[in-house]
Order: C-alpha cells, then sequence, then structure tokens
C-alpha cells in the first residue's frame, strides 16, 4: 500500500529522485504552511503587511538551500514577489465629504418622473474644466 501522505512520499522525475520523509521535506511543509499563514495574514490583518511581507521574503531565501532550491525556483520567486507586493503596498485612502455641488447643478424633472437632458454645452466652467494645461476627470 503505497503512502498517501505527501511529504512521505518520493518524487521520481527522469534521474532524479526527490525524497520528502527527509529533513528537507519536512522543512518544505513548514515552510509552506508558514507562506500560506502569512498570506491570510497580509489579507486580513493589513496593519502587519510589512511585517508578513518581510517574512515571507525570508522564508524564500531559506526555501533556496533547505527546499530543493526554493520549490524548484518557482516558489521562491513567488514568495519574494509577494513579499515586495506586501511591503509596497499601502492602503486606500477613504473618499472624504465631498461638499455639495453649485445650485441648480442638479437635472431637471420633466414632470413624467423624467429627467430634462442637459443641452450639449452643459458642464463645468471653463475655468474648472483645465489649470495649467491639465484636464481633471469628473
Amino acid at each position: 500500500v503505497p503512502i498517501m501522505y505527501f511529504p512521505y512520499n518520493n518524487l521520481n522525475a527522469g534521474g532524479f529522485t526527490i525524497n520528502m520523509s527527509t529533513t528537507a521535506g519536512s522543512a518544505s511543509l513548514i515552510i509552506g504552511v508558514l507562506l500560506v499563514v502569512l498570506g491570510l495574514t497580509m489579507w486580513f490583518q493589513p496593519m502587519v503587511r510589512v511585517f508578513a511581507g518581510v517574512a515571507t521574503i525570508l522564508l524564500g531565501l531559506v526555501s533556496i538551500p533547505v527546499s530543493n532550491f526554493g520549490g524548484f525556483l518557482m516558489g521562491f520567486l513567488l514568495a519574494l514577489f509577494g513579499g515586495g507586493m506586501s511591503i509596497a503596498w499601502a492602503p486606500g485612502e477613504t473618499p472624504s465629504a465631498q461638499p455639495a455641488g453649485k445650485p441648480g447643478a442638479a437635472p431637471e424633472d420633466d414632470g413624467n418622473g423624467g429627467s430634462v437632458p442637459e443641452p450639449a454645452g452643459a458642464g463645468s466652467a471653463p475655468d474648472e474644466e483645465a489649470r495649467n494645461g491639465r484636464h481633471r476627470a469628473g
């Protein structure tokens, strides 16, 4: 009966045999579980994103000598990329309350529950539309 628990299996690829039941196999399992936990931590607790990102990068670096060249470099590169993105990410600012528009800015009512379309030339005043050659959206 073959062993169904992955860390105790052997993987044969060509002439190479990867034995997961050694200390490298258990270290690979631990590193993988820690990376998943750090990923969930970044998702649900964004306050610790910098710590989790640094820990992810360090675990990726540790995986090179410990676990089959960092998951054949694929896991190492993903850990490096994900940790770097976690460190660089910053939460967006919540939009502040905007003051009400100018009086009469709302569309008029046509009396039947619909609104009257604005004329083609309607919009913001020319001095509000462009400043120093730059246009603003909205």
